[in-house]
């Protein structure tokens, strides 16, 4: 009968494309997620008071003066507590992006709770009723044409005739009848799509009003300065600078940074730095060596007293006295110091001859003249590039100047909000404008190569994964799975499920590499493009190419075809959907129970804890595994952005129910994971004030723009074409929205509106003027928000206390070798020390060994005279 060896056989496709159909297949799937969600949730609730370090890290590096509620002790105690912290305290104490990631987080658990309600109350008992259409022999139904039918019915002896006759009028029936319920598909759509842009829109509101609050009320060095490139090398002093943008009399110039090339001195201030790691190697395997000989003189010497008082009398008091003089091993310098680290030179012609050297005075002397080396190089000039940074009085001068143009000619005075200091990547600032384009277009064209390409590896990977390679292979291990449907069920639908997960996971690293090799400026805008880029990743080998491509290995000649006719695209992407309904449940599902509790977890940290425990070796390596992780929103949003689409593109479909309830709480989950992540555990160290808004709708309205795509395929494939033809306007209208978005909202996501500005001083009058104002349109938390700004400074104040918009290489101290446990002292050079910058006189006083002056550095001849050294450890 036809499809009955479809089980059995396996053609191209089925070694690739991921095959979970059944209900077995999501039982077994909810069981392993619920094993490794529960577990790792458990085993986080165990160490997170044994372990603040990690997960109370963030916590404990915050400003006392910022108010956020410790968490308790307790095994489940903590998530009442988590779970009261307000918006007004996330924004206060985790700042704008934080607020941002949390809210799409939020929204999304908003939005699908409505939709699963529907989907379980309406569309489920329509779908169940007339898209489960079984015939009688069961299975499903191989052929709308009734000469098909007679080839089924012929082995049970019924009348050909009658049976094809019947059975094409019973289809004829249900179509008809299918058809006028498709009807709810389209309300659904259209409601669906309503419903999901009229939170955007809410939500926008509220994000624009909180972001406009926060840094209206803040007056940071980085509100008050912009960024002007594509200055001409004759107005590159201070002095024109100052007089270019003062003529305009919108405020007084305060600052002007010209950014140089510092190349070489980046350089040089790099090779120190790699010189002090080395010394301080040096010291930690001498003073490693002497705690070990020194534990074996404390241990010989303990057992030879103890023999020793077997044999002495009571009143030998002087034998005693004169033992401890000539036995005792401590006075030996040699055995308690140990021998010390030797360092391998070469020297002569061509580096042929080679000596060994004591590795610390080697780098001591070395750090000392590169020491001297540094202090010069920062007294030289070095050429400007055509990049200032200009620091306005005010922050609404700064504003007025960004959102205009100064200069009448195309490319000059170029203005654009600077980044915070601790933000810019200044490598970057001295490369030319032309050359980060050319590196930006390279790398992004290389990415979206990339992103096509990786389909192959990823296809070749999941074929050896799946059971027709197991069937071909070793075709006894299948017979046993058939004989076990669990493992089978998890074989087949658990590997590769696993497999999209971990490569979501590991490609981001790549894409990290290249993104920061693109010449942004800022690390915030690097966070802000490698969400983009990972997105893409995500969507398109996660979703795009198996709707579209009955195998990956077709999918070049499949997207030939559609180029050739548009039309195929929906019924094609509609065929192919609804097959992988099951597998993106399965994914959703992992996702949000299964993996979801190991971010909380941090379990990447608390596996490279002991590694980097063991390769730590300097009293400044244990110090950095005591920092927080990092935080990088474009490893996570990516992956919630798909989740997302997902819900809303199978929302109405059969399986919508199910894909929307796991979706629902994969975003509850993951807004309690990553409220303790951002709030207590991990830090943010970029400053984007909630850029990822914007790319979060776009994204979110390619999704809806897919979702309509589909439903027009999806009703089209049943021959309903008046309700297929009736959800075809959504699409103009989502692409419409986009351009809706861009210029009502994203100029106000871009700067600081000019009356969201709170002057610092002003009379009563002009107060109760802002107040008025205030209350017209703002929400009790909005209001609250505004009084807790005004009672103290942002987080961003806090975080910028003492920077400026100079190159670290300039300004900051020299460090010296970190050998005990405390830090040692800062380091003034003489003109600091003149400016009354000397170091507080309870700060410890390192002591290192001093080296002789006879001991000479070349540059290829180093340290082969070694005579004279004095070893003070």
């Amino acid at each position: 009968m036809l499809g009955d060896n479809k089980n059995d056989t396996c053609n191209g496709e089925d070694y690739i494309r991921p095959a979970s159909k059944t209900v077995r297949d999501l039982e077994v799937q909810l069981v392993l997620s619920l094993i490794l969600g529960i577990g790792a949730f458990i085993a986080f609730c165990i160490l997170r008071p044994r372990w603040p370090t990690l997960y109370a890290a963030r916590k404990r590096r915050l400003d006392p003066t910022i108010g956020l509620p410790p968490l308790t002790d307790s095994f489940f105690g903590w998530i009442p507590r988590l779970y009261k912290v307000t918006e007004e305290q996330i924004l206060a104490s985790a700042g704008l992006d934080a607020f941002v990631f949390l809210t799409f987080f939020k929204m999304a658990t908003r939005i699908f709770a409505i939709m699963t309600f529907f989907a379980f109350v309406v569309l489920w008992p329509i779908n169940y009723s007339y898209r489960n259409f079984q015939p009688l022999l069961g299975g499903n139904p191989p052929t709308d044409d009734p000469d098909d039918w007679d080839d089924l019915y012929r082995p049970i002896g019924l009348p050909l005739g009658s049976v094809a006759m019947g059975l094409a009028d019973k289809i004829e029936k249900d179509k008809s009848r299918e058809r006028t319920f498709l009807w709810a598909y389209v309300f659904f759509t259209y409601f669906f799509v309503a419903l999901t842009i009229y939170f955007i829109n809410k939500e926008t509101f509220r994000i624009i009003g909180y972001r406009q609050d926060y840094l209206g009320s803040q007056s940071t060095l980085t509100d008050r300065t912009f960024r002007l490139t594509g200055v001409p090398p004759d107005f590159r002093t201070e002095a024109r600078i100052r007089a270019v943008i003062e003529k305009l009399r919108i405020g007084t110039v305060e600052t002007v940074s010209i950014c140089r090339n510092w190349k070489a001195l980046d350089k040089i201030v790099e090779e120190r730095h790699q010189i002090l790691c080395n010394l301080e190697a040096s010291w930690a395997r001498l003073r490693k060596q002497q705690r070990y000989l020194a534990a074996n003189a404390r241990h010989r010497n303990g057992r030879t007293n103890s023999s020793r008082n077997n044999h002495i009398s009571e009143d030998d008091e002087e034998s005693g006295e004169n033992w401890g003089l000539l036995g005792g091993g401590s006075s030996q310098t040699h055995v308690s110091e140990g021998d010390r680290p030797q360092v391998s030179i070469r020297h002569g012609i061509f580096g042929l001859r080679s000596r060994k050297v004591d590795a610390i005075d080697y780098y001591e002397e070395k750090l000392r003249r590169i020491d001297q080396v540094v202090i010069e190089a920062r007294k030289k000039e070095y050429a400007t590039t055509d990049m200032v940074l200009v620091t306005m009085d005010s922050v609404a001068s700064c504003q007025m100047i960004v959102q205009a143009r100064i200069d009448p000619r195309p490319g000059r005075f170029l203005t654009k909000a600077a980044p915070s200091p601790a933000d810019i990547v200044w490598k970057n600032t001295y490369e030319p404008r032309g050359v980060r384009r050319i590196k930006a277009w390279t790398i992004t064209l290389f990415i979206t190569i990339l992103t096509l390409v990786w389909i192959f590896p990823t296809a070749f990977l999941a074929s050896w994964l799946s059971i027709c390679t197991i069937q071909k292979v070793l075709p006894s291990f299948s017979l046993w799975l058939k004989d076990h449907a669990i493992i089978h069920s998890l074989l087949q639908n658990g590997v590769p499920t696993l497999v999209v997960s971990l490569l979501n996971v590991a490609v981001p690293y790549l894409y990290e590499y290249l993104s920061n090799r693109q010449g942004m400026i800022s690390h915030g805008d690097v966070e802000l493009s490698l969400i983009s880029k990972n997105f893409f990743f995500t969507f398109f080998n996660t979703f795009f190419v198996f709707a579209i491509s009955t195998s990956a290995f077709d999918f070049w000649s499949v997207l030939q075809e559609f180029l050739k006719d548009t039309s195929k695209i929906p019924r094609a992407i509609a065929a192919d959907v609804e097959n992988l309904s099951v597998f993106y449940i399965n994914f959703i599902m992992l996702q949000g129970i299964g993996l979801m509790p190991f971010r909380i977890l941090e379990v990447g940290s608390v596996f490279l804890f002991p590694i980097n425990r063991v390769l730590a070796k300097t009293p400044r390596d244990y110090a950095a595994l005591k920092k927080p992780p990092l935080f990088q929103y474009g490893f996570y949003l990516p992956t919630s952005l798909l989740v997302f689409n997902l819900c809303v593109i199978y929302s109405v479909l059969r399986w919508g129910f199910a894909i929307l309830l796991f979706g629902t709480l994969y975003f509850s989950i993951g807004y309690f994971t990553f409220k303790h992540m951002l709030l207590y555990a991990m830090d943010q160290p970029q400053h984007a004030t909630g850029g990822a808004w914007q790319i979060i709708c776009n994204r979110i309205v390619i999704g809806l723009i897919v979702f309509e795509v589909v439903m027009v395929g999806q009703i089209a494939s049943l021959s309903a074409f008046v309700q297929s033809v009736a959800v075809m306007p959504l699409i103009p209208f989502s692409i419409w929205y986009t351009y809706y978005f861009k210029r009502r909202f994203v100029p106000l996501m871009k700067y600081i509106a000019l009356r969201a500005i709170k002057p610092d001083e002003g009379s009563d009058e002009e107060q109760a003027v802002v107040d008025d104002e205030e209350s017209d349109d703002a929400s009790p938390s909005r209001s609250r928000s505004r009084e807790m700004l005004r009672r103290g400074s942002t987080l961003d104040e806090l975080k910028e206390k003492g920077l400026t918009f100079t190159n670290p290489s300039l300004i900051d101290p020299l460090q010296q070798a970190w050998v005990y446990t405390d830090p040692p002292p800062i380091t003034m050079t003489d003109e600091e020390s003149e400016d009354g910058g000397e170091g507080s006189e309870d700060q410890p006083t390192l002591v290192l060994p001093s080296v002789d002056s006879s001991l000479g550095i070349g540059e290829d001849n180093v340290w082969l005279n070694t005579a004279g050294r004095n070893r003070s450890t």
